[in-house]
């Protein structure tokens, strides 16, 4: 099959006439659109060029990728627009200022759209289009294009995904043949893990909006907050045989802080999509298959902020053209539907605009009419052992543009202290005041039971940070304005030991160091007082003598330490305490991890990348990423722990031989969500499971998927009761923790109670979706469990304790198995 229809005019508007003195995209990266997949390199080429030629466009480099890939975003609007852009973007950003807002005369101000493009770097046909888009926003000619230009700020991200982007490239074009092959079972259509869509680390970036970890996405928060669009589009793609979807989605599944007016503008929007999609001939559907739940997509985002997200979807071709059932689905085709709806949504941007900018005026102004209704006046959070999470957390309200205080003096919420210098305070009655509630809130009623995402984010459970709902200001401190983590030191120079409690977040990262430069180090089982001060279960002992280090050199080594890791590291010049003294066997010597990860196809890339950047990111640490591909062929007898994320494994004998052999030579093997359930029929830890039966009892056929759906734990959270002296919790200073569940794996507790460490409590819904079946075979199950095989251990976890890098709270419980799994 050859590759016809790649001529610009297969795309463009007709009747129109374009500026020869801007190049088009062929010129500049050496292929027509749609010929090839773009690579990320040529793709920015292009935008560069044309900031470059055009008084319409100007460009912003907004950092790098993990990769080093440049963050660019386009600036298009009229010569005149781009003279006073940053008035213009000052004057936008008083609409969301009820004290001003008033006073603006939206008839005569420009409205602006933030398009984005293939936030999944294998659902490329966004970033393509954007070729077109931009090179019709630049050269196209006439009072159409003048009239959009003079009234409207376009802000053009042609990549949301970069890395990932330039992966899928890549892969589509090196498959591709002279004479296109479309037989979906051609190499082309079936990338090798982890696949285009995602990130460098493996993460979902469209899941990333509100907890904002990752270096894209921060850019993109700075981006929103610092224009507040009106409108934002997200072009993305499904399965190949689908035709097309734009929303509004599923009615009953739209967040309930969402007004519904937000959900009567995009229906209004959608009619654009419609009208310009029928005109080309083209499928699609609306209302279905989508929600507009989750508040960290890029389609839900601006529904919190008083703007408009469309999500696009369009069926895929995976590769340059593909059989499908509504025939042969070629690569430019699916590049035609993502530009006619990016200009579709221009046009109504264009029509709607003053709409749209009061809408956004009232969406900010009508939280001072509900003022006197709210009853909870602020939100304190923080902790007085661990001073990183709180900051960590502060730092995500602050990409917002969130406003939150210090406290201003210590007090008490019920048996919950706030200590002043390690706690915050957040004032509901500020300009994101619904954006507040969507992140601090508990939800637990829901008006449907099916959810495309998580039904719950809590972010002072995620964190687990000690947090209160307060009905008065009395509390409220000096603004932060300046936020900063403090740095860490040592208190006093040593001839005799240091201690470290574990608390703090980046302690596990301080261990490492300490353990890798070849000092000796030790962790105490159990609690002790030394010179007035307690010390907590898991606190790290430093001996002075015997050392690699002389004092002088091991004390500012481990001031280094200290302040790379913002902690404190204690200097003591006597062993003897009360309780247990520092030369008792109570402490537990502590070997250098040397951790592997098992990684490729059958693997979940998310679960896999989320503990990669929690190693690499966050603790400084080494992963050795071992693919099962190769694992046969590799001598692990040098790695202290082993770890199976989320998976579907399917190993030959010989290889699963040689996992449980290093495992009883003294390995500790880690598994989690569906590896648990592989360890266990292998017999590799003894466990039992509860089994949940739900049978339907009047469903119709047609309601027969919904009914299995609203079995699903899309993602909530529960508490859990915790016995703080087990190895596996040391650094928590709460008897309960809440954990994030996305499994039916219900797992029963062992015989003997101190084998359950982490229990599920009686009624342990704090925060979204679960069924009545399911709850209860929740309730007294465990989420983790550890037990010996020959001399070495093998832990399991029913559940990511690394969500999407934003559950701070439990990172440190694959921390705790890693270091101190010799001692559970």
């Amino acid at each position: 099959m050859a590759q016809d229809n790649l001529e610009l005019n297969y795309y463009l508007p007709q009747n129109t006439s374009y500026n020869a003195t801007i190049p088009t995209p062929e010129s500049v990266i050496g292929h027509k659109v749609g010929e090839w997949h773009v690579t990320h390199d040529k793709l920015v080429e292009y935008m560069k060029k044309l900031a470059e030629v055009s008084d319409r466009v100007s460009i912003e480099n907004r950092g790098k990728t993990y990769e080093g890939r440049p963050i660019v975003l386009l600036k298009i609007t009229s010569p005149e627009n781009h003279n006073n852009l940053n008035n213009i973007r000052t004057d936008h950003l008083k609409l969301t200022e009820s004290s001003v807002s008033a006073q603006l005369n939206t008839a005569k101000m420009p409205l602006v759209v933030y398009q984005g493009f293939s936030i999944h770097g294998n659902e490329p046909s966004g970033s393509n289009a954007a070729l077109i888009l931009a090179y019709y926003l630049a050269a196209a000619e006439g009072a159409e294009i003048e009239a959009l230009l003079n009234t409207t700020v376009i802000l053009l991200d042609p990549s949301l995904n970069p890395d990932g982007l330039q992966r899928f490239a890549y892969w589509a074009n090196i498959h591709k043949s002279d004479n296109l092959n479309t037989d979906p079972n051609d190499r082309e259509f079936h990338e090798v893990w982890p696949g285009g869509r995602f990130n460098h680390y493996y993460f979902d970036l469209n899941r990333d909006w509100l907890p904002a970890q990752l270096a894209v996405s921060k850019a993109r928060i700075e981006t929103y907050s610092n224009w507040m669009p009106n409108i934002l589009t997200d072009h993305h793609e499904m399965g190949s045989n689908s035709t097309f979807f734009f929303q509004p989605g599923i009615q009953s599944r739209v967040h309930p802080l969402t007004p519904s007016l937000n959900q009567e503008l995009t229906k209004e929007i959608g009619n654009f999509h419609a009208k310009a999609l029928d005109k080309i001939g083209s499928l699609y559907f609306t209302e279905e298959q989508f929600d507009d739940f989750y508040y960290g997509k890029g389609s839900t985002y601006p529904d919190v902020n008083g703007g408009v997200g469309i999500l696009f979807e369009q069926g895929s071709s995976r590769g340059h053209a593909k059989e499908t059932i509504n025939g042969i689905l070629t690569f430019p085709f699916t590049i035609r539907n993502q530009f006619i709806t990016a200009l579709s949504t221009l046009e109504a941007a264009k029509v709607m605009r003053v709409k749209l900018l009061n809408y956004q005026r009232e969406f900010y102004a009508s939280k001072n009419s509900k003022k006197g209704k709210n009853t909870i006046k602020a939100i304190v959070f923080g902790s007085d052992k661990d001073k990183a999470k709180t900051y960590h957390l502060a730092e995500i309200l602050n990409r917002h543009k969130i406003k939150f205080h210090k406290i201003n003096s210590d007090f008490k919420v019920g048996n919950q202290e706030f200590l002043k210098g390690n706690s915050y305070i957040v004032p509901t009655n500020q300009k994101k005041s619904k954006l507040i509630k969507a992140m601090f809130e508990k939800r637990t009623s829901f008006t449907d039971s099916l959810f495309y995402d998580i039904s719950a984010w809590t972010f002072p459970l995620a964190f687990n940070l000690n947090y209160a709902e307060l009905k008065s200001e009395d509390n409220i401190g000096e603004l932060v304005t300046d936020l900063k983590l403090e740095t860490g030191a040592v208190t006093s120079n040593s001839n005799y030991a240091y201690l470290m409690e574990w608390h703090e977040y980046y302690s596990p990262k301080a261990l490492n160091k300490i353990l890798k430069k070849g000092l000796r180090a030790k962790v105490g089982m159990k609690q002790f007082s030394l010179n007035g001060k307690n010390y907590d279960y898991g606190t790290i002992l430093i001996p002075v003598q015997n050392q690699e280090l002389d004092q002088n050199q091991l004390y500012t080594f481990l001031n280094d330490v200290a302040t790379e890791s913002n902690l404190t590291i204690v200097g003591v010049d006597t062993g003897l305490t009360r309780g247990i003294d520092l030369g008792s066997n109570q402490f537990r010597i502590l070997q250098t991890p040397k951790v592997a990860m098992l990684v490729g196809s059958g693997i979940s890339p998310s679960d896999a990348g989320e503990i990669w950047h929690l190693f690499d990111q966050r603790y400084d640490m080494n992963i050795t990423k071992i693919d099962l591909n190769y694992l046969k062929g590799v001598d692990i007898a040098k790695y202290t722990s082993i770890i199976i994320p989320n998976s579907n494994l399917k190993l030959e004998k010989s290889v699963l031989m040689k996992l449980r052999t290093w495992t009883q030579n003294g390995g500790i093997l880690i598994g989690y969500k569906n590896a648990v359930k592989w360890l266990s029929s292998n017999k590799f830890i003894d466990l039992k499971f509860e089994k949940v039966e739900v049978k339907a009892h009047n469903i119709t056929f047609e309601q027969r998927k919904n009914f299995s759906g609203a079995q699903v734990i899309g993602g909530a959270i529960f508490k859990t009761d915790i016995d703080r002296s087990h190895p596996v919790n040391f650094g928590y200073t709460n008897s309960t923790l809440p954990m994030f569940r996305r499994t039916k794996i219900f797992v029963k507790p062992d015989s003997s109670s101190y084998n359950n460490p982490i229990k599920y409590t009686k009624n342990p819904l704090l925060s979204g979706y679960i069924s009545k079946p399911n709850l209860t075979a929740l309730e007294g199950s465990v989420p983790f469990q550890i037990k010996s095989l020959g001399s070495g251990k093998v832990a399991v976890f029913t559940d990511n304790t690394n969500f999407r890098a934003f559950w701070y709270g439990t990172n440190k419980l694959l921390m705790n198995t890693i270091f101190f799994g010799k001692a559970m």
